[in-house]
């Protein structure tokens, strides 16, 4: 037996992952055990896990593998700092001293994450071979070309390759500091949401505007060419030698200072966020064009940061040259872990690899679960109520029986989703038919903001009768847009071509509306019963009462707070939202048979969710 425990940490998404002889026994963030959104510490919690699913300890492992190269990474930071000197002073008086005293020291702080225990060989991958690794090892394909787009790993921004049997071969890159992730979250940033975790939130925002600055980002922050390769104006950013991502050359160019965090959205902000959007997917369709091109590969897979922008992923698809695409479901930093250990079964040992007809992911389902004592035991001590089924089947359709009342409900089974999305494990659903769930959904139960859209979670088999995909096409892991076809959507109401931004919320669009954004797109995940068959189940049961096989899916968390691990996260979150019903296991609980909140648990909840 041969096991590899990989680990990302210290910069974003700290997380860990479990390969035993090749195959994924185990993989989870860091911030769904620490309760800390985008936790960077050393994965504690997640590395006890993943050696507690296979009945490990740290003395048992073979390898340990890092996603990348922090020596490497500090000689690209240092010689930024040179290059700018000495405008980026106060940005390396922050910087250096947490690299003096941690980061340049991995080995150590990871044996004593390792509790002394672990004896054995620390490597450290390459941080675009990690991504790389996440993309084409676990993927269907015995060949692909692979593309990693990302802010930055040690030097690389993007880069392209192939992946074929056992091995993977990186071909060219674009380096630092000329980085599309970074593009992203230098408008990220000006609109007035959180780098590094506010960029889904500009994607959502973006069919909201129109692209009218697109011109003016080519024409002044970059220069663009055929084959999807660019440089940028960095006089216009500040991230190299600052603290901020935009210089005032910048706000100049656009007209404005960055907008304040939680002010008021207008129009503006919407137009910047369709317009980089605008940007970002030419420079995608550019580059796989050309990638396929140069490698005469039918297959692509993708990670990295940017891969999480299904709205480009989906454009790809529809309109790039590759037949299929299959995308890392947890693409970000938090991916690498996984990348670096199966990187170091497959290209380091030279282990054989045989593709799955799937993939190797098991619908990236690798987190904790939790059996029927331990749900009982957490519910009973907080004195919840509930009925417990005796199957699944007999839940399921309770379950499907009140989603179609309109009940918005926590649904938590099995173990939980490795990756940003909620994938049927730990989300919060509710009826797609709805004209009123997606706001409801939005600010009674997720307190965010009014504009975000709700991803369908679909019936495999039906896909192509909702969406604008081919039948029976794959997209478990909810990383693709498609629009809602024609014969879906519904006459829109007198008034909305005069609407504008938010306003354009008001208006239905198809027989979907709650998960149908304001230019018909959704961002789809297709459940099958191999990878998710409760979830498939409870598809199926609300497709048998209501004839429609689609639901709402998001995940189960509130506004700045990670996705729920333990049936006590799930209980907590049920306990300070508005949702109707909630599910763990096999148990059932009604909101109207809870526990009346105690005052000082209310206050709690109202300081940490805002609630009125």
């Amino acid at each position: 037996m041969t096991a590899i425990l990989g680990i990302s940490a210290f910069y974003h998404d700290s997380a860990a992952a479990l390969v035993v002889d090749g195959q994924i026994i185990a993989a989870a963030q860091e911030e769904r055990f620490s309760r800390e959104k985008h936790d960077h510490r050393f994965p504690q919690h997640a590395v006890e896990f993943c050696l507690k699913q296979a009945g490990l300890t740290p003395a048992d492992l073979d390898f340990v593998g890092f996603y990348d190269k922090p020596i490497t990474k500090f000689e690209r930071l240092l010689e930024t700092y040179l290059a700018f000197a000495p405008r980026g002073y106060v940005s390396f008086r922050q910087a250096v001293p947490l690299w003096l005293k941690q980061k340049l020291h991995l080995p150590r702080e990871m044996n004593a994450g390792l509790k002394g225990q672990y004896r054995g060989r620390y490597v450290f991958t390459d941080h675009h071979e990690s991504h790389a690794a996440s993309a084409f090892f676990p993927s269907p394909f015995e060949e692909a070309a692979i593309i990693t787009f990302d802010g930055v790993g040690e030097w690389s921004t993007t880069c392209w390759g192939t992946g074929q049997g056992n091995r993977l071969h990186l071909a060219q890159e674009i380096r630092f500091p000329h980085s599309l992730g970074l593009l992203y979250s230098a408008f990220t940033y000006y609109t007035g949401f959180k780098v590094n975790s506010g960029e889904y939130k500009v994607m959502g925002l973006a069919p909201y505007g129109e692209p009218r600055f697109k011109d003016l980002i080519f024409e002044h922050l970059m220069d663009l060419k055929a084959d999807g390769s660019f440089r940028m104006d960095m006089s216009y950013f500040n991230y190299c030698q600052g603290l901020t991502m935009t210089s005032d050359k910048f706000h100049r160019l656009f007209g404005a200072p960055p907008r304040q965090p939680e002010s008021s959205l207008t129009q503006r902000e919407m137009d910047l966020a369709a317009s980089v959007q605008a940007v970002t997917e030419e420079i995608m369709l550019r580059t796989a064009r050309h990638v396929q091109q140069q490698t005469g590969m039918k297959n692509l897979v993708l990670a990295g940061g940017v891969a999480l922008n299904c709205v480009g992923n989906g454009r790809i698809l529809r309109e790039g040259p590759f037949e299929n695409i299959w995308i890392q479901p947890a693409a970000g930093d938090a991916g690498g872990a996984l990348g670096a250990a199966i990187f170091i079964w497959h290209q380091l040992l030279d282990k054989p690899r045989t593709p799955s007809a799937c993939d190797s992911q098991q619908g990236s389902l690798l987190g904790p679960e939790f059996d029927d004592a331990e749900i009982t035991r957490d519910l009973d001590a907080l004195g919840a109520v509930y009925t417990t089924y005796a199957t699944h089947e007999e839940l399921c359709d309770a379950v499907a029986h009140l989603l179609a009342q309109e009940k918005v409900v926590g649904w938590f089974a099995g173990r939980m989703e490795f990756g940003p999305r909620a994938l049927g494990a730990r989300s919060i659903i509710g009826d797609a038919r709805s004209d009123k769930m997606q706001s409801v959904m939005n600010l009674k139960i997720k307190f965010r903001e009014s504009f975000r859209p709700f991803a369908p979670c679909v019936l495999r088999e039906h896909v192509h009768e909702y969406f604008e995909m081919r039948p029976n096409e794959d997209s478990p892991y909810m990383l693709l847009v498609a629009p809602v076809r024609e014969e879906i959507r519904t006459p829109v109401a007198a008034g909305h071509d005069q609407a504008f931004g938010i306003e354009k919320l008001n208006f239905c669009r198809s027989q979907i509306p709650a998960v149908t954004h304001v230019d018909y797109s959704a961002r789809v995940q297709t459940v099958d019963a191999q990878r998710n068959p409760l979830f498939h189940t409870l598809l199926t049961k609300f497709y048998q009462q209501t004839g429609c096989p689609v639901l709402i899916n998001t995940s189960f968390n509130v506004r700045g707070e990670p996705i729920v691990c333990t049936p006590r996260d799930a209980y907590r979150c049920f306990q300070g939202t508005n949702m109707d019903v909630l599910v763990v296991g096999r148990k059932l609980l009604l909101r109207e048979n809870q526990p009346q909140l105690d005052d000082a648990t209310r206050a709690q909840y109202v300081e940490q969710f805002k609630l009125d």
